[in-house]
């Protein structure tokens, strides 16, 4: 279960693609993940978009959490905290913040872009270190990522087998994420039958997972975009997460 939480939150920034246009979210959405780990309740992850000021810049303050329960808590005691925070205009991210505690695997870490130079300063406060690394343009953290992803105009004109890919920065690196669209089939939700939209990243195989496709993201089929269900084949076991609650979406929740 160690990382669980952060490959939710990975996985999670597969929406959609490429350059924003009109918001699909807005300030004071917030959406709930409960998370399975075989049988087991393993416990939850949550988004929140706020409102924020970095550098007299008008911004989002995205907040993403994961954190174990009952028996999970006991056996792997797990408190991830992500942040960004993202500029409404170019909707690239100012800053973000990583402070997790994975059974005592802990990082204590925040991100400052400089998008005009493509260079990220990183402070690590636990061990008392910083360092300037350079990024290609419009990099995005691995929260910003999601949001930015979800603006595209032609995610619902993608052909089956299509791949992306984006930029993102995480672990002190910059990494292309790559995806490919599976098709689309109506899921039942706790909320009812849901059009939805498939997608499966493509991810290293061997440490962690299966193989390199063993994830699958199921994403609405509608002007939300929003994270429904995902499943991830691991290299002992697998992890299933579906969405337990919701509130503040820009547009309505559809459902048949």
């Amino acid at each position: 279960m160690k990382k669980l939480f952060l490959f939710f939150l990975l996985i999670i920034t597969v929406s959609s693609f490429d350059s924003p246009q009109e918001d699909a979210y807005a300030v004071g959405e917030w959406f709930k993940f409960r998370i399975h780990y075989g049988i087991v309740n393993a416990g939850y992850a949550t988004l929140e978009v706020k409102d924020a000021t970095i550098n007299n810049k008008k911004t989002f303050h995205v907040v993403g959490k994961g954190y174990t329960t009952g028996m999970s808590r006991f056996f792997f005691k797990v408190d991830d905290l992500y942040e960004s925070y993202i500029d409404k205009e170019t909707r690239n991210p100012y800053q973000f913040v990583r402070k997790i505690d994975e059974g005592g695997y802990t990082k204590n870490q925040e991100g400052f872009f400089n998008q005009s130079s493509n260079r990220v300063v990183v402070k690590d406060y636990k061990h008392k270190t910083e360092k300037t690394l350079y990024i290609p343009k419009n990099t995005q953290d691995i929260l910003s990522t999601f949001y930015y992803l979800r603006n595209h105009p032609n995610i619902d004109k993608l052909k089956i087998g299509e791949a992306v890919a984006i930029d993102m920065f995480f672990d002190d690196e910059t990494t292309k994420f790559k995806l490919k669209f599976i098709g689309r089939e109506n899921i039942t939700t706790k909320f009812g039958v849901v059009p939805a939209m498939i997608f499966r990243p493509l991810v290293q195989s061997g440490r962690v997972f299966k193989e390199q496709e063993s994830l699958t993201v199921w994403i609405s089929d509608d002007d939300n975009k929003l994270p429904l269900r995902i499943k991830a084949s691991l290299a002992v076991g697998s992890i299933k997460a579906d969405i337990d609650a919701y509130k503040g979406l820009k547009t309505p929740f559809k459902t048949k």
